[in-house]
């Protein structure tokens, strides 16, 4: 549900009677009459704020949406039954045409006000427990499954970057270290042979770290990926199919609610235009439903591909490096395919994007 609806439910007042039931909430028809009068007070009727106007005016100069077509330049009415087609007359006015676009925009937010009350109606229902809402337990474990999985992800991704951090650090300090040492070295000859070799040492340490670096950047640039590329895909899908389900119940509530009532001529006619929308609101769940089902068994297919790699090389990089194998560490690069840019640069070049 989006923050609009829950904003609009934080202030709506929904009268209950005392055994809770909230059958004495205004129909479609009442809201359509207050949106109507709403439409009223717009002096400027071709700004998008037509609706920014207060209750009580009068319904003088609003067009029906029946004749819009008639206020259209090149339009042609059509002749009913019986009528003559009258001669053609002059253009519409600028006035006239601004009218017709008010009646469009007032369609809009019509529909967008008469969906509102009803998913918040719906939403109200199901949080004081009064209404029902479809469930399918299945969708929704695999689905609260998913948002656990990307929190514990989001929470390596953050961990190996502050590793990386710490490499890059030590990485700098072996390097100014291995300077200091070879400087003194040169200057200091009755220690030169012990100040060089520790040079020599530093140089290495300091060459395994930047590709031990290169390695681990490879591996959080592939979780953070998969975290919040892949993985943030699915859920706004999730997002899109939850708004689909709250909307299936709404009109489905309502569809049950005019059943239950009189069976009159106008009552009949509602029945019909609800049945319409539900079923229009029910195809829309159960493809998004299906959407999201395909999605989550494709993202738990390329997670296990994923981390598979990236968990074989984060340990064997870390392994070597930490036995002092550079042989290994290398080889570890080459296996994943893991290229790095020419030494020499005073920073790092796999931490120049982060």
């Amino acid at each position: 549900m989006s923050d609009g609806i829950l904003s609009k439910a934080a202030t709506m007042e929904i009268p209950i009677s005392s055994n809770g039931d909230t059958s004495s909430l205004p129909e479609d028809d009442g809201l359509e009459q207050d949106l109507q009068q709403v439409m009223v007070s717009g002096p400027n009727l071709n700004e998008t704020s037509i609706v920014s106007g207060g209750y009580g005016g009068t319904a003088e100069g609003i067009i029906p949406t029946g004749t819009i077509k008639e206020l259209v330049p090149g339009a042609v009415p059509v002749p009913g039954p019986g009528l003559h087609t009258p001669p053609p007359g002059p253009p519409p006015s600028g006035e006239e045409v601004v009218r017709g676009i008010a009646v469009e925009k007032f369609d809009i937010v019509k529909k967008w006000g008469i969906n509102t009350y009803k998913c918040t109606k719906q939403l109200l229902s199901e949080r004081f427990g009064r209404g029902s809402r479809t469930v399918d337990l299945e969708l929704e474990t695999q689905i609260e499954l998913l948002r656990e999985t990307k929190r514990k992800y989001e929470s390596v991704l953050q961990l190996a970057r502050a590793l990386t951090a710490h490499l890059y650090s030590l990485v700098q300090t072996q390097h100014a270290l291995g300077d200091a040492f070879a400087d003194l070295s040169q200057k200091s000859p009755e220690l030169q042979e012990e100040f060089g070799y520790n040079a020599e040492t530093q140089k290495l340490l300091c060459k395994n770290g930047e590709t031990l670096l290169g390695a681990v950047n490879f591996f959080v640039s592939s979780i953070n990926t998969l975290v919040n590329k892949t993985m943030e895909d699915t859920l706004m899908t999730v997002k899109q199919y939850e708004t689909a389900r709250l909307e299936y119940d709404a009109y489905r509530t309502d569809l049950e609610e005019l059943s239950m009532g009189p069976r009159d001529a106008g009552a009949v006619s509602r029945l019909d235009a609800a049945q319409s929308q539900f079923q229009s609101h029910k195809d829309k769940y159960e493809k998004l439903r299906a959407d999201v089902a395909i999605k989550l068994k494709f993202l738990e297919e390329n997670k296990i591909k994923v981390m598979h790699k990236q968990l074989l090389l984060f340990h064997n990089a870390i392994s070597a490096y930490f036995a002092g194998n550079q042989q290994q560490l290398e080889q570890t690069l080459k296996q994943f395919n893991i290229k790095l840019k020419t030494p020499g640069a005073e920073k790092p070049s796999w931490l120049e994007e982060q």
